[in-house]
C-alpha cells in the first residue's frame, strides 16, 4: 500500500480536505516474529503502547485479521472502558481455528476476552459457523449483512473510549476482489464511506485496517481502493 499510495491524490474531493493539512507519522514496517503468532502479536502490542504513550492514536495497517488482538491489548490497558466497532464480512468468535487459539477466525473471540459483553458492534456480517451466531446473540451487537442501526450504535458510544477494526472484506468481491476470504453479498465502497464518517464522531482511541491481499487481484483495483479509504479514514479520523 505503502508504494501504491503515490498514485493517490491528498485531496478529498469527498470531504474537502488535504492530507497536507494534518499531522500523520508513518512509522514504517514492523518486524514481526512470524510463525510465531503469540511472539507476533507481543510485538504487535509492544508497539502499539509506545505510541500511545507518545500521546498518539495508533493506526495499524496491513496483514490478516488476527493482529487485530494485539493493537486491542495496548489500547484496552489506557483506557479499561474500551468498546470496539468491527466492520466485517465474518464474525470471527471461533473459539480456535484449525488447532490455533489465536487465529483470523477467532481474533474476536480473544477481543471479547478483553472486553467483555456488550462492548462489541458488529456490521456487515454474513458468514460465520452457527456456534459463532449463537454467541454473537449472547455476547456481541451484530448486524448482518449491512449499517443497519449504527446512528443509534454512534449516538450510543458517544464519549466512550472506540477501537475501530476493519476487515476489507466486509466491501463486495465485485468491488473489492483482493482478499484472501471474499464473502458474496458485501457493502459498497460508497456505503462504507458513509458509515466511517458516521464513527468518525466518536472517541476513536485505536484503529486498524487489514485483509488485503494483492495477489488476488492482479488488477489493482482492490490496492488502489484501499489507498483511497485509507486516505478517507485518516481525514476523518486525525482532524
Amino acid at each position: 500500500m505503502r508504494n501504491e499510495s503515490f498514485g493517490i491524490e491528498t485531496y478529498s474531493p469527498y470531504q474537502d480536505k488535504d492530507l497536507e493539512d494534518i499531522n500523520v507519522f508513518d512509522g514504517g514496517d514492523l518486524e514481526l516474529s512470524f510463525g510465531n503468532s503469540e511472539s507476533t502479536l507481543h510485538d504487535i502490542q509492544d508497539e502499539t503502547a509506545k505510541i500511545l504513550k507518545d500521546g498518539k492514536i495508533p493506526f495499524m495497517i496491513g496483514g490478516e485479521h488476527s493482529v487485530t488482538l494485539g493493537s486491542v491489548k495496548a489500547v484496552a490497558e489506557k483506557y479499561p472502558d474500551l468498546h470496539i466497532i468491527q466492520f466485517d464480512a465474518h464474525t470471527d468468535l471461533r473459539d480456535e481455528y484449525l488447532g490455533q487459539y489465536y487465529s483470523h477466525a477467532s481474533v474476536i473471540r480473544r477481543c471479547w476476552d478483553i472486553v467483555g459483553d456488550g462492548k462489541i458492534f458488529q456490521f456487515g456480517i454474513r458468514s460465520g459457523e452457527r456456534d459463532e451466531w449463537k454467541f454473537a446473540k449472547e455476547h456481541l451487537h451484530t448486524t448482518k449483512f449491512n449499517f443497519d442501526g449504527l446512528d443509534e450504535v454512534v449516538e450510543k458510544l458517544k464519549g466512550k473510549p472506540v477501537y475501530f477494526t476493519l476487515d476489507l472484506d466486509v466491501l463486495d468481491p465485485s468491488e473489492f476482489p483482493g482478499t484472501g476470504t471474499p464473502e458474496a453479498g458485501g457493502v459498497t465502497f460508497v456505503e462504507l464511506h458513509k458509515a466511517i464518517e458516521k464513527i468518525s464522531q466518536l472517541n476513536i482511541v485505536g484503529l486498524d485496517m487489514n485483509e488485503l491481499s494483492p495477489v488476488y487481484d492482479q488488477s489493482g483495483q482492490s490496492t488502489a481502493l484501499a489507498c483511497k479509504l485509507l486516505r478517507e479514514i485518516l481525514l476523518f479520523i486525525y482532524k
